[in-house]
């Protein structure tokens, strides 16, 4: 079997960098823009369809499906391209670290695509929460307990938390596969509160971190200060801060829980345009820059799902 899974994994790294040789750009950073691009152009004509249905703020809560399920195309392709790195991340406790890869990557890619399409949305959107929740338990979660005093092992494992809790409210949606109207059924309170709790939490240690150290990157907090050549580094960073702190703590507190995390979405999305879409413009073939983008989009991704599960005039009630 792994004699098979080596032979396979050499088979694949030859055909995608042989793909990408006539661009003259890396295999990982070729196929991270064909999918992204793929999945962009087929969103974006659903949106279109749908726009009309939506009125005033609401007209942007589609988006956050796109904005979800573009990095998550996008990191599933880097579980073909970059399978080494990837499955040294993997515990070795676990076996077969590279069918995980793979198998985890299609999953990925299949969810990606199920989701913009809405097409059998909720099921995949569930699978994918339940493999961050995995992630967090078996990769995150002891990273924490062995470096408690690691505040980038602490974001780590809450980022991975929120992408869950987006995932999980999507799941839990009634518009997931089918266009927005009042349900008729709903969902039980308790089971309803966790993505807002997933992404309730995360978001106040964040916020928290920005106002501490405002020279880090905005939005996701880990290893990798502010270019000083990005306008109002610092303001953006404290702004983003306050943001997220205030929209944390109507989620936590489910007050006004639609609105902050709309507010806090678009914030996000805002943050990438104005701080991580120049970064990647500067160094569009550079892997790490192309994480940052897509890692803080899903992030902003994630909370607008949870907004978008959230019916005006009944969100309490709701989730």
């Amino acid at each position: 079997m792994q004699i098979l899974l080596c032979c396979f994994q050499q088979c694949a790294i030859a055909l995608l960098a042989l793909a990408a040789a006539p661009f003259g750009i890396p295999a990982t950073a070729f196929w991270v823009y064909v999918c992204a691009s793929l999945l962009f152009i087929v969103g974006f004509i659903k949106i279109l369809k749908e726009l009309p249905q939506e009125h005033g703020v609401d007209k942007v809560m589609p988006f956050g499906r796109l904005f979800f399920a573009v990095p998550l195309a996008v990191f599933g392709s880097e579980h073909f391209t970059a399978t080494a790195g990837i499955a040294a991340l993997v515990p070795r406790w676990i076996p077969a670290h590279t069918f995980w890869v793979y198998l985890v990557g299609l999953g990925f890619l299949c969810a990606a695509l199920s989701i913009t399409v809405l097409v059998q949305a909720r099921p995949a959107a569930a699978l994918v929460g339940m493999t961050m929740l995995i992630f967090v338990s078996v990769m995150d979660l002891p990273a924490v307990v062995a470096n408690p005093g690691n505040r980038f092992f602490w974001a780590l494992a809450l980022r991975q938390l929120a992408f869950s809790g987006g995932a999980f409210a999507l799941a839990m949606s009634p518009w997931s596969t089918r266009p927005r109207r009042q349900s008729p059924v709903q969902p039980i309170a308790a089971p309803a509160a966790v993505p807002r709790f997933f992404v309730g939490v995360p978001s106040l240690f964040y916020g928290v971190e920005h106002l501490l150290h405002p020279e880090y990157l905005p939005g996701v907090p880990l290893k990798k200060l502010t270019p000083e050549w990005v306008p109002g580094r610092i303001a953006v960073s404290y702004c983003v801060g306050v943001v997220l702190i205030a929209a944390a703590v109507c989620l936590l507190m489910n007050k006004k829980a639609r609105i902050a995390a709309t507010s806090l979405g678009l914030a996000i999305v805002l943050t990438v345009l104005w701080v991580y879409l120049p970064m990647l413009l500067r160094a569009p073939t550079d892997i790490v820059a192309l994480n940052y983008f897509f890692d803080t989009l899903l992030f902003g991704g994630a909370i607008l799902l949870l907004a978008n599960a959230m019916d005006k005039g009944t969100a309490a009630a709701r989730i």
